[in-house]
Parts: C-alpha cells; sequence; structure tokens
C-alpha cells in the first residue's frame, strides 16, 4: 500500500489543512520528519516509506476513507526476461480495469504475461484486504525496471569467447480506485468523433 500524493495535495488544500497539521496525525514520527516525510508523499516521494498506520491516520485528518488516497502496489523482482519485452505486456494492462486486465492477461501468448498476472492478482488482493471497492479498481501504473544482468560466454574458435547476456526485469503493478474525475474524463472520451 501507497500513498497518492496528488492526491493527498489536493485534499489538503480544499481542507485547508497545512503540511504541519498534517504532521500531527501521524505519530510514528516527530513532528519535523513528519512533516518533512508528509513533504515527500506529496511530490511522488515514498521515503520514508509510507506505511498503512500513516494513511489511516491522514485519511482521518482529512475525513475521507483510507482508499481514497492509496494506491495498491505489487512487485515481482528478478523476472527473467528482458524490460524490453515485458514492456510490450505491461503496456497492454495500464488504464484497464482489473476484469479488462487480468483478462488479457490469461489469453496472451507472451512469456512475460504469467508475472505481471502474478504481480495483478497481489495487488488486487492486498486491496481487497484493505476494503477497497473491487468493482472500481484499474491499472494506474504497470512498470517495468531493469534488474542486474547475468554473464556468460560462449567459447568461440582460436581461443575466443563470445559474451551473452541474460538480462532480468524487475514488474510493478499498481491498482487505485477510479474517482469521479476518471470517470468524467472516461465518459468524454466515448463520445469521440465516429462512435
Amino acid at each position: 500500500m501507497r500513498i497518492r500524493g496528488d492526491e493527498l495535495k489536493k485534499l489538503a488544500n480544499e481542507r485547508g489543512l497545512s503540511v504541519e497539521q498534517l504532521a500531527g496525525a501521524v505519530s510514528r514520527m516527530k513532528a519535523d520528519d513528519a512533516a518533512s516525510a508528509i513533504r515527500n508523499w506529496m511530490v511522488g516521494r515514498d521515503h520514508p516509506r509510507c506505511k498503512a498506520s500513516d494513511i489511516a491516520a491522514l485519511a482521518n485528518a482529512l475525513q475521507v476513507q483510507p482508499r481514497e488516497i492509496a494506491k495498491y502496489t505489487s512487485s515481482v523482482m528478478y523476472h527473467r526476461g528482458s524490460g524490453r519485452k515485458v514492456k510490450l505486456v505491461t503496456d497492454l494492462v495500464r488504464g484497464k480495469s482489473i476484469v479488462d486486465a487480468e483478462n488479457l492477461l490469461t489469453f496472451t501468448t507472451k512469456r512475460a504475461a504469467l508475472n505481471v498476472r502474478k504481480a495483478l492478482k497481489a495487488a488486487i488482493a492486498e486491496a481487497d484486504n484493505s476494503g477497497a471497492d473491487l468493482g472500481a479498481l484499474y491499472v494506474s501504473e504497470s512498470r517495468v525496471d531493469e534488474a542486474p544482468v547475468m554473464k556468460r560466454f560462449q567459447p568461440k574458435d582460436r581461443g575466443r569467447a563470445h559474451q551473452i547476456l541474460k538480462r532480468f526485469s524487475h514488474i510493478t503493478i499498481s491498482v487505485q480506485e477510479r474517482g469521479e474525475t476518471a470517470d468524467a474524463g472516461s465518459k468524454s472520451r466515448k463520445g469521440g468523433k465516429g462512435r
């Protein structure tokens, strides 16, 4: 579970709460450290790591449900495949509802679809445990990062060796509830030209 910084900033501005007032809600840190952490979270940095108790405390201070300012993230580390090949699959599911994304991953013939689906199911399970509305979830982030490369060599003639790079990648999938602004945007796109 991670915090959505843009939503936290927007709600704090709507409620007229300053960073120092929000820092008072986070009881596990000193006031200065909590204020610094909230500033980091508002700009999208997850340092220090935001815990579920912090999200619940901030949601209580903002008078909203924790699921309104949280996104649910899962990662599969060291997937055996290059980032270029996995990116084809992650681009396929970004922005889709979780039902559509799961159907696409079930019937995609790419090998990376198995681990992307595993990360998606873990993120959905985390959202379900936190009490999110599963019907309103969509894939908000699907990212592939490069991992360390395993280096091997193929012996060749006259004592030479050709290098073989076996690439790995880290897959990250985040789901969150679709808000009213996202619903309004999707409705306006459906009514486009020629439809």
